[in-house]
């Protein structure tokens, strides 16, 4: 009984290593770790260095056999794709843990520590841990290689406006600055009446055309070109090109309705002022105030055209102004504008000071208007009008002026202008003085118009300081709330940030 309990209570026997006669435990191959280690190398086979595909300019790494994919440094996404660079060799294995050793981000290095298993003499299971350095390789993916040719495109977006002002297309710019819509075009080129938006897909350019559709009166057409086929695969390769056509009408223009279209819109005078152009033509009547919204296909269906070009804009100064306050209305009469007062004023130009003639007008200025001051109008009792509608009109109903708006001092105006925009990178044929006078009567639209001005991103100009939001002459000027901050962060910044964002936060995965 006693025999029993003494080799129960013994601890099991030690044995001589076979190599070096060390005293280790049993085990299947009688054999120490250091010396199975010396014998056996269960890493044999893995590369200890694998080089990784990277394009700089979109930020993706390559995944064989032709997919660019995106990753975070130290990701999971990316710490797959390092494992799939050795999944050949590391199959022979059990790998147990995956992670990564943190590198420097600019190094163009990164280390993956693995953890495997595998079953060695005698069934005898031997763990080791081993890093894997993979060489970042910069390599252009073919979508990048194709923007930076600039020559290569499947799309093309045509926009077309047939008018003499760029003011539309000015405001335009700036919404596609703001809803990042320019991100996927290779290249933009700036012609006489439009731009010309290219992409690399289809797709791209049907979203383009949605958009635009979307934020301003217009109609497209659809055409493609086959440029090569496969007769044996079925495939074929198709330029396609989209044309976009805005309504002729821009902000300010003295438009001739048709009778037709004037009645439906609420018994409208058929001479209106185009007072700005979104979504829809926003129209008013100087007579009445009465306001009306065209869009793109009841502009297609009932076309009209602009009366006078802007540069027959004359310079008046108003003698005398009233304002109107009872006003009757004819029955079936449409909406109001809040915004404007009617007045009854009479002008003379500042061409003719030496005469003693006069005109009367009615206009939508009248909360403006005072006298003394000057304003900005149409002459049509002294211009040829070649409009069908306008010239089967009573000549009785024809206004002998329109009025448009006040005009200030564009100089005192310019130095004041604390803000600026944003352009697009676009390819100019030639700028001449004619464009830079609308690009300033576009920013002074955006200064007297809030309805324009909260679609447009406004950014602060630190080069001018800041003043009252009145000058002394009256003229409005955008506040300091509905600017924005021109942020510019620097590359180091952004490294800092990144290099504390990623530093430990060991990823593993069992496989």
């Amino acid at each position: 009984m006693e025999y029993m309990t003494e080799s129960a209570d013994r601890t099991p026997a030690h044995i001589l290593c076979c190599e070096c006669g060390v005293p280790i435990s049993p085990n299947p191959a009688n054999i120490c770790v250091a010396c199975l280690r010396s014998k056996v190398d269960i890493s044999q086979g893995i590369p200890k260095q694998v080089c990784v595909s990277f394009c700089k300019q979109c930020q993706r790494y390559f995944q064989p056999p032709g997919t660019w994919i995106q990753c975070a440094l130290e990701s999971r996404e990316l710490l797959a794709l390092c494992l799939k660079k050795i999944k050949g060799p590391l199959s022979k294995v059990r790998l147990v843990d995956a992670g990564f050793v943190w590198t420097e981000p600019h190094s163009k290095r990164l280390k993956v520590k693995l953890t495997i298993q595998k079953e060695v003499m005698n069934g005898a299971i031997l763990q080791q841990v081993f890093v894997v350095d993979y060489v970042v390789q910069p390599q252009m993916c073919g979508d990048c290689h194709r923007v930076e040719a600039k020559d290569f495109w499947k799309a093309v977006v045509q926009v077309r406006q047939k008018t003499l002002h760029k003011k539309t297309f000015y405001y335009l710019e700036q919404l596609i600055l703001k809803y990042g819509m320019h991100q996927n075009t290779l290249r933009i080129k700036e012609i006489h009446d439009g731009l010309d938006f290219y992409y690399s897909s289809k797709q791209h350019a049907q979203k383009m055309v949605e958009f635009l559709q979307c934020t301003v009166p217009c109609r497209h057409k659809a055409s493609q070109r086959l440029i090569s086929q496969d007769i044996h695969s079925n495939t074929y390769n198709y330029k396609s090109t989209f044309s976009v056509e805005i309504v002729p009408i821009c902000k300010d223009n003295v438009v001739g309705l048709s009778p037709r279209l004037a009645q439906s819109l609420g018994n409208m005078n058929q001479i209106c002022v185009c007072i700005r152009v979104t979504s829809a033509i926003h129209l008013i009547d100087p007579n009445t105030l009465q306001v009306a919204d065209i869009d793109g296909s009841t502009f297609w269906s009932n076309p009209f055209n602009s009366l006078c070009h802007p540069k027959q804009l004359e310079e008046f100064i108003v003698m005398e102004c009233s304002i109107v306050r009872d006003l009757k209305r004819s029955a079936g009469a449409g909406m109001i504008s809040k915004k404007h007062m009617l007045g009854e004023v009479w002008v003379q130009k500042t061409s003719e000071m030496n005469t003693d003639k006069q005109y009367f007008c009615r206009t939508h200025l009248g909360h403006l208007l005072n006298p003394g001051d000057l304003v900005l109008g149409f002459d049509l009792a002294n211009c040829n009008l070649n409009d069908e509608h306008v010239n089967k009109m009573n000549s009785d109903r024809v206004p002998d002026v329109v009025l448009i708006k006040k005009n200030y001092d564009r100089t005192k105006r310019q130095r004041r202008r604390n803000w600026k925009l944003k352009e697009l990178a676009r390819d100019r044929e030639n700028m001449d003085t004619d464009d830079e006078r609308q690009y300033q009567d576009f920013l002074e639209d955006l200064e007297e118009d809030e309805a324009i001005r909260k679609n447009v991103n406004i950014y602060r100009d630190s080069t001018i300081p800041v003043e009252s939001d009145t000058d002394d002459e009256g003229a409005p000027r955008i506040s300091l709330a509905e600017m924005l901050e021109d942020l510019h962060i620097s590359q180091d910044a952004t490294g800092e940030e990144a290099r504390s964002s990623l530093k430990g936060g060991v990823l593993k995965v069992e496989v």
